[in-house]
């Protein structure tokens, strides 16, 4: 197969530029993989290389195994395609073995055993804040000692002197055990080729030409080793996007990106802008971020056939909001593995767990049940079987080190933690019955259905990044949510910013922005959020009407019936839902958000009857 059969203009021109510096500025959905997978086999084709003297970099090693496959389908093998980790670790093993050690798999148990010998409230915090700051550190080439003065510019999820003493006694238990960690293996690979002439020469003999991927997500030590494997040479491709810079919270950022052109002042510099992902609608809204996301201008120009305008839209309230949401899935014809639902933490992807599970629609990637909070709090919770839920749940998250009131500044996976343990100390707190009841209880509600491989994908922003869906929903786009609350710094806010465009465009076809509370900033600047949009006012807006009214009271007499609390019967939300839409069959009453096979089967005749009738619902009654 011809290499370059099929590339457009910008994507060929990459190819083509067999040696020397080339920088490619890949906007999303372009086809940057496919542009530097036909760039190294016409570098074998051409004669440029063989394929044994080239390494590709990759982000992860799927990408490394993809970007393998599509070479060995254009005919090319013998490349060398994996992660900074791997090719380190590797390299490590054959010129220095006695550097390495036992590597270890996960930095959190340790990290936990220490945690858990601070002082009250910080030995509850997360193993993995207190890891994610250990690795923001060593990413960035910090040592312990070097680390309070690096502290002085950024909010570590626990006091900085508090953290250097995690770092150090973390270094100190590490050695003692004869481990190294992941970042431990790129800091050794650059002591060797910074102490060992020969082991550098030897290598950069064999490996002639590098292609690096995502190239905005490498850190200052990969940097460092790069630089290392090229020495004075210039056979380097990079390919990246800084509109999709989103983790600096690892210690990376699109700054080695940004400034090939100014170190290569001859390298080949190429845009990819044809978008073969997105329609022009999505395309048309996501190129009004554009003009704030700074960086390498990139305005992506559409390639696919026209689709609806995205939906951007507000609500009453956040119940109103995923209701909502809800119904407009049912509504699609697309499979449910097609869509996705994005938020910036994983703990506002909890209200949708509760909302599709109560329709019926199964979802994957997001699970109140199998996060720290939940599954420490719930084994604390086995051992009261008995007593009252609301007190019980309390006390076992204030043992847990749950704040009441929370400070301004905290590590992500703290505020997931924090925000799952008020949720479950509110839905005890509205629970009737004892702890064993509201275990049972928490388990139906927050059971995702299916196999967990299938249905809709409940995904943080960060987890999305890469993928792509027909449907992408984006809802609570609101000040403190996205931007976070603590995003205060103009470097923090743009990196929010980037989050918001990588979202949405993850979208193939259909996406909808939504908020309920104040706002995101990020909206004006897509031209909306400065008056409420959408639908028509919904009854939850309107407050309770006469019928809603009719509906309460039959809710609650049916669930002293059924001896369970009246949400479990139906929402507000839904009963807001089917008073505005008055349904008069069966097929119309399964249409809303909320009414899925078993309630309709259980509640609807009993539903119908109320709206038909207009009598005393008191005299209406299901039969068991």
């Amino acid at each position: 197969m011809d290499p370059l059969a099929g590339l457009n203009r910008e994507q060929r021109r990459a190819a083509e530029a067999v040696r020397g510096p080339v920088c490619i500025l890949a906007g999303a959905g372009t086809g940057k993989t496919t542009t530097i997978t036909r760039r190294i086999a016409y570098q074998v084709a051409a004669g440029a290389f063989d394929p044994t003297q080239i390494m590709a970099v990759t982000f992860t090693d799927k990408a490394g195994g993809e970007l393998r496959t599509r070479l060995a389908a254009l005919g090319v093998t013998r490349v060398r395609a994996g992660t900074f980790h791997a090719a380190a670790l590797r390299q490590l093993r054959h010129f220095a073995p006695e550097a390495l050690g036992r590597i270890l798999p996960s930095k959190a148990l340790l990290l936990r055993q220490i945690g858990n010998r601070l002082r009250p409230p910080f030995r509850f915090r997360p193993a993995g804040d207190l890891a994610a700051e250990i690795e923001w550190a060593k990413n960035r080439r910090v040592s312990p000692e070097g680390y309070p003065a690096a502290a002085v510019s950024r909010e570590p999820p626990i006091p900085a002197d508090l953290m250097a003493g995690v770092y150090v006694d973390y270094e100190r238990r590490k050695q003692a055990d004869g481990l190294i960690d992941f970042e431990d293996v790129l800091e050794r690979a650059v002591r060797l080729f910074e102490n060992d002439e020969r082991a550098a020469a030897t290598f950069r003999a064999q490996y002639r030409a590098f292609t690096v991927d995502e190239y905005q997500d490498v850190n200052l030590l990969q940097q460092a080793l790069l630089e290392h494997w090229l020495g004075d040479r210039d056979d380097l491709c990079v390919v990246g996007d800084d509109y999709q810079s989103i983790y600096a919270f690892t210690g990376a950022g699109p700054e080695h990106l940004l400034a090939i052109p100014g170190r290569f002042p001859a390298a080949t510099v190429v845009r990819l802008e044809e978008n073969y992902r997105s329609t022009p609608q999505v395309l048309a809204l996501a190129n009004r971020l554009v003009p704030r996301l700074a960086g390498a201008r990139k305005v992506l120009r559409a390639t696919c056939a026209e689709g609806p305008e995205p939906v951007v839209t507000s609500f009453p309230s956040p119940a109103a909001e995923a209701a909502a949401i809800v119904e407009a899935i049912r509504a699609l014809e697309v499979p449910l593995e097609e869509v996705a639902i994005l938020c910036r933490t994983n703990a506002r992807l909890t209200d949708f767990e509760e909302a599709l599970h109560e329709a019926a629609l199964p979802f994957q990637g997001s699970s109140l049940l199998d996060r720290d909070a939940a599954r420490r709090l719930l084994r604390r919770l086995d051992q009261r079987a008995g007593g009252d839920a609301a007190h019980a749940v309390r006390t076992a998250a204030v043992e847990a080190g749950w704040l009441e009131e929370l400070p301004d500044k905290l590590g992500d996976r703290e505020l997931v933690r924090q925000t799952d343990l008020s949720r479950l100390v509110a839905l005890a707190a509205a629970f009737p019955g004892d702890v064993a009841g509201f275990v049972a209880d928490l388990r139906r509600r927050f059971d995702p259905g299916g196999d967990g491989a299938r249905g809709v994908h409940l995904l943080t922003l960060h987890r999305a990044k890469g993928l792509e869906f027909d449907t992408v929903f984006l809802p609570r786009l609101e000040e403190k949510e996205l931007p976070a609350r603590q995003a205060r710094t103009a470097e923090e806010i743009a990196e929010e910013r980037r989050l918001l465009y990588v979202g949405m465009t993850r979208a193939k076809r259909t996406l909808w922005l939504s908020w309920s509370a104040s706002p995101s900033r990020f909206l004006a600047e897509l031209g909306h959020g400065q008056r409420r949009e959408g639908p028509r006012p919904t009854a939850s807006a309107r407050g309770w009407t006469a019928t809603g009214e009719r509906l309460r009271s039959w809710r609650r007499e049916q669930a002293r019936e059924d001896g369970v609390p009246p949400y479990v019967v139906f929402h507000d939300a839904v009963l807001h839902a089917i008073a505005d839409a008055e349904p008069r069959s069966l097929g119309e009453l399964s249409q809303i958000a909320g009414v899925g096979p078993a309630k309709l089967e259980r509640y609807g005749p009993a539903v119908l009857a109320l709206l038909g009738t207009r009598d005393d619902a008191a005299a209406v009654r299901t039969t068991s």
